[in-house]
């Protein structure tokens, strides 16, 4: 599994139409009208990897493995959905267990398609998304709260310390800011499962002709998100539609040079994705399978090889290792040793962007 993403924002801005392109499927009726989106859907996509496809190639490998991409479409939020107004916050829920949110953000003038405010503003729209996930971490926070000071009153170790983070979080969001400002650790704030503490991506949904460059709208997202320390990506919801729909990675290409665009904008919400959550990829081959792997960065390699299996972490003795380059470079296992760049990492090694390994361990 690469990453979670939950896909949020206004209704109209896009979010279904991207979440159909992305996966290539019509697993969300993209509508021209409020809520079409009923239930969340949930897809995932493989990784686009070429480092994958090279690799199997040298050892030709039977089957090619990405690492996945899941992605969660909530239905459109409006002002006061923490309140129940639209389909309430019954959705919200939904992304609590996501890794990042995705903000998508209408960039496009079109007559043709209602604004539920009345006027295309994505900077109005972010303030509107990320007020109402504050006021649902705020009524969680205020649910919980009582029961662990009543708790910690009672000299409950844990409580103590829950509450009081708790305390020290409400009161950030209580002065408008999200639960990520708050100063603390980052593995408590994930206990807390609040959906401002998550990673924010905000995806700016432009105009075909403005898919290259972005426009005036998407330009004022990204001082935004530059100013809050956030990425940025730009896309074309119509033209990922587009892409999606051809039946060749050849024709891909040729229609996106056509459109003077290097990489689709599925490509770009991955990197920007990965940076995000500080991910890295490693890789096993053989002749059955090339497999790719998402680790965060700073993984040591016996838990980087318990992402495979359990037993794998638990009697992990060593693993073989080649970077990426000295595979490539040796066209394979065999001309990496002849060339002295096979080496043998133990517990405590970290493992690297691009690792081709191969774990030993006992049963």
């Amino acid at each position: 599994m690469g990453f979670k993403c939950g896909i949020v924002g206004l209704p109209n801005v896009g979010k279904s139409t991207l979440f159909n392109a992305l996966l290539a499927t019509q697993q969300a009726e993209a509508a021209n009208y409020p809520f079409c989106t009923i239930e969340p859907n949930v897809g995932r996509v493989g990784v686009p990897d070429d480092r994958l496809d090279k690799l199997a190639a040298i050892a030709g490998s039977a089957q090619i493995v990405p690492t996945q991409l899941e992605f969660v479409d909530i239905a459109g939020l409006v002002r006061g959905a923490s309140k129940g107004e639209g389909l309430g916050n019954q959705f919200l829920s939904h992304i609590r267990e996501v890794d990042a949110i995705i903000y998508v953000l209408r960039c496009f003038e079109d007559g043709d398609v209602t604004h539920v405010e009345g006027k295309v503003d994505p900077l109005r729209d972010a303030d509107i998304v990320e007020t109402e996930l504050m006021l649902a971490d705020i009524e969680s926070i205020e649910k919980r709260l009582p029961n662990l000071q009543k708790k910690a009153k009672g000299n409950d170790k844990e409580s103590i310390q829950q509450s009081a983070l708790m305390e020290r979080v409400l009161k950030v969001l209580n002065d408008g800011k999200p639960a990520r400002a708050a100063d603390a650790d980052p593995q408590e704030m994930k206990a807390l499962q609040l959906l401002t503490s998550k990673p924010v991506m905000y995806v700016c949904n432009v105009d075909e002709t403005s898919a290259g460059a972005g426009n005036a709208l998407s330009a004022s997202v990204e001082a935004m998100a530059r100013n809050r320390g956030a990425p940025c990506v730009v896309i074309s919801a119509k033209i990922e539609a587009e892409i999606s729909l051809l039946p060749s990675e050849a024709d891909k290409q040729e229609f996106l040079s056509s459109l003077e665009l290097s990489e689709t904008g599925l490509s770009r919400i991955i990197k920007a994705g990965y940076a995000l959550l500080g991910l890295i990829t490693y890789f096993t081959v053989g002749p059955k399978e090339a497999r790719a792997w998402t680790v965060a960065i700073g993984t040591a390699a016996p838990a980087a090889a318990g992402v495979i299996h359990t037993d794998f972490e638990k009697g992990f003795i060593r693993a073989e290792t080649i970077s990426y380059v000295d595979y490539l470079t040796g066209k394979g296992e065999q001309g990496a040793k002849e060339a002295g760049k096979f080496r043998l990492e133990g517990k405590e090694y970290v493992v690297q962007d691009g690792d081709v390994l191969h774990f030993r361990f006992n049963n």
